[in-house]
């Protein structure tokens, strides 16, 4: 990519089951003051003798945050008053490709990111998922993204020889991970054996394959390379974006192909001049919202081959060990800031500032998101340092 975009800060709040003690607002003014600790910045039009945040980014939903134009209710907090303020009301990560075109446009010199959610509001995220589908014709069967997952799992573990013996050995691992981000507090511990015990939800995903509830909240502060340079010592380019949406009806899709993975991974790595993915990455981040989407993903991203996702995941090796350090999707954030999370924990082991979670000695990172029923939408972002 020609114009170099940097991340110069990046802040995130817990991930917890129920901050009911905190509205969202307070939730991102604790990011946004995390991050200004981090670079000193204005919130103006235009500022003189000083960086200035010219365009801000709300990831918001307005299903659920219970209200319409959620992110009208995030301005005091954005710093917006008198500049531009957009929403992202999808997958988060796609926060970062809005601003980086901004910043690369020349529009925008300096992008804040912020965003949001309490899953634990809504009655069942089930039922806001449930809304995302066709009204006539899928939504009256009961069709909602856990449903959906179930079929593409059933459809993958035939293809690909995933048993239940091994997708709770990746429930053990993201849990093992995850008790030393010090982001996912709430997180225990599990035996495989209690993974296989848990009730299922839909076959053949059990309760303990699938991401918990959690509210939280998480930012970034994006720049232009002159600027990045100036105000962070260390910043993480942004080298390569790319993303793709497969078909709305689930009937028009092969549920195993990962079509809108394998497109959105290969426009990543054209503009971050990848070749090979196998190697090139020291930091994965993967939006694992259920167990058998870590291989599964893996597979559409190209770090392992077609069909081998199994023995890659049982494998010992930096291979395994650099992948959801942080824990993962599973470990719990919000399914609409998956991504964002993803890229948020990729930039951290860039700045290694990830501690006892911290890849050494690492240069280059992937983050991924992805969006819709059964990875309908996946969104792929490449980061490194200098």
């Amino acid at each position: 990519m020609a114009k170099k975009v940097g991340i110069c800060a990046v802040a995130q709040t817990t991930f917890e089951r129920n901050k009911k003690d905190i509205r969202f607002q307070g939730m991102a003014l604790d990011v946004l003051e995390a991050l200004r600790e981090q670079v000193e910045v204005k919130f103006a039009r235009h500022v003189k003798g000083a960086a200035g945040v010219n365009m801000s980014i709300s990831v918001s939903d307005d299903i659920f945050d219970a209200r319409t134009i959620s992110d009208n209710a995030m301005t005091d907090v954005l710093g917006a008053h008198f500049g531009c303020e957009e929403k992202v009301a999808q997958e988060g990560i796609q926060a970062l490709y809005y601003g980086l075109a901004a910043i690369a446009s020349g529009h925008n010199d300096m992008v804040l990111l912020m965003g949001h959610c309490k899953e634990s509001q809504s009655q069942s995220r089930n039922m806001v998922t449930h809304v995302a589908f066709d009204p006539f014709f899928t939504r009256p069967v009961g069709l909602d993204f856990c449903a959906a997952a179930g079929l593409q799992a059933q459809a993958y573990g035939e293809k690909s020889g995933l048993t239940d013996e091994l997708l709770a050995k990746i429930v053990v691992r993201a849990r093992e991970n995850a008790a030393k981000n010090p982001y996912t507090p709430e997180v225990q511990k599990v035996s495989a054996q209690e993974v296989m015990s848990s009730p299922m939800l839909t076959d053949p995903i059990r309760e303990l394959h699938a991401y918990p509830v959690s509210d939280g909240a998480v930012g970034m502060i994006l720049a232009s390379e002159e600027i990045a340079r100036k105000i962070c010592p260390h910043p993480v380019w942004i080298t390569g974006v790319g993303n793709c949406m497969d078909s709305f009806f689930l009937g028009d899709r092969d549920l195993t192909s990962n079509f809108a993975l394998k497109q959105a991974a290969q426009r990543a790595y054209k503009r971050a001049g990848i070749n090979d993915p196998k190697s090139a990455f020291d930091v994965i981040e993967l939006s694992d919202q259920y167990a058998y989407q870590l291989p599964m993903w893996a597979e559409g991203l190209g770090i392992c081959e077609d069909g081998s996702a199994a023995k890659w995941l049982t494998a010992d090796g930096p291979v395994k060990q650099n992948v959801n350090t942080s824990g993962g999707l599973l470990a719990g954030n919000p399914m609409i800031l998956g991504g964002f999370v993803r890229a948020a924990e990729a930039a951290i082991q860039l700045r290694e500032e990830a501690g006892d979670r911290q890849v050494a000695n690492a240069k280059t990172a992937i983050a991924h998101g992805v969006m819709g029923p059964a990875g309908q939408f996946h969104s792929v972002i490449t980061l490194a340092r200098d």
